[in-house]
């Protein structure tokens, strides 16, 4: 069974009895239990359901541009009111788009539900073009911030939840502890998230990791900024960034310097959420697998958790990063799948019970 960590008997009761998922015995696809199997695997086993996006690019104060994609599921039985149609904003990992079949999977979700979904491509990976010798980081939420307003401005009246994956988990978390209750989010779902930098680059710094995944994640952010060389050749030494053979190397060239930051440790330090949760002003369920090589068990902030009434932290020993696939052959719905679905509705359905917590 999933560890259920949250002092806020309100808020285990809520999800005991309206998302029962946490409390069930997550049994991992049992020939491919091991945590970087199952991290390896899911974006090849699970399916890649058929999603219908309205793109919309939004300005920046900066002069830069955002890419939303919505799914706006006018054809909801559910909620045929545009106007109150419960919106969901789904944020990708760190070169992630709304292309992932991760996020493909929770659109289908709350298709089945009646809600509405948009997806936050981070700056410039989304096809887009950069404006800005600017792209983004986990610990800068300004876009985050601009997109939330906007979504917000658009449909004031509709009940409002957001869920961020991995580093969209933790960008999600950064702005929430510095919003406190100051936002128009209801709740919030956080799947895989970092949660102490230093902690997630060591780890995936060890031989076996950095082969696994280190290398080939710094090749993807290498690849990401690589079609703006001509934008970011203003400010950087992109031969030198292009260069990066891991992570860490990239965000000393690249990110920390972009975003102002004395060293690359400052960066780490402001980005790691665990800093930020005693601060979080609504409620939000968090879930991670201790044997994540992305963000080692042994830096989840349990004690943290424990001190704010709004966080529930749901911890499984196996499902890697991303990973929780479970039965046989896990083509279609995953452990996060379920813990999503089940908590989104139960937000939208029953949250007053939880609200002010």
């Amino acid at each position: 069974k999933p560890q259920l960590v949250a002092s806020n008997e309100r808020f285990c009761r809520f999800l005991e009895e309206y998302c029962p998922v946490v409390t069930e015995t997550y049994y991992p696809t049992i020939w491919c239990w091991e945590g970087r199997v199952q991290t390896l695997l899911r974006p090849f086993i699970t399916s890649r359901p058929q999603v219908q996006y309205r793109n919309e690019l939004i300005r920046t104060a900066d002069g830069g541009q955002i890419s939303l994609d919505w799914f706006d599921n006018n054809d909801s039985l559910y909620y045929p009111d545009a106007s109150t149609r419960p919106t969901v904003l789904l944020l990708p990992g760190l070169t992630g788009t709304s292309k992932e079949s991760y996020i493909l999977h929770m659109i289908h979700q709350s298709e089945t539900l009646g809600y509405r979904c948009v997806v936050f491509n981070n700056r410039g990976i989304a096809g887009e073009d950069l404006l800005t010798p600017r792209t983004y980081c986990a610990a800068n939420t300004e876009d985050l911030e601009a997109v939330i307003h906007h979504i917000h401005s658009l449909h004031p009246s509709a009940p409002f939840v957001a869920a961020g994956v991995s580093m969209g988990g933790m960008l999600l978390l950064n702005y929430l502890g510095k919003s406190g209750r100051d936002t128009p989010l209801m709740a919030a779902a956080i799947f895989s998230a970092g949660w102490n930098v230093f902690e997630s680059v060591e780890s995936l710094e060890k031989p076996l990791n950095w082969l696994l995944f280190n290398y080939y994640l710094t090749t993807c952010l290498q690849s990401s900024i690589s079609r703006h060389r001509q934008m970011l050749e203003k400010l950087f030494d992109m031969d030198l960034v292009m260069k990066a053979r891991t992570v860490r190397e990239f965000d000393k060239q690249f990110t920390s310097v972009m975003f102002g930051y004395r060293t690359i440790d400052d960066y780490y330090e402001d980005a790691s959420p665990c800093r930020k949760l005693k601060s979080v002003g609504i409620p939000v369920l968090c879930l991670n697998s201790m044997d994540d090589v992305f963000s080692p068990g042994h830096a989840i902030p349990v004690e943290t958790a424990k001190q704010n009434a709004n966080v529930a932290l749901v911890l499984t020993s196996c499902g890697g990063h991303i990973g929780f696939l479970e039965g046989i052959w896990p083509r279609k719905c995953t452990y996060m799948d379920r813990v999503f679905k089940q908590f989104v509705q139960a937000v939208f359905e029953h949250g007053n019970q939880i609200f002010n917590v």
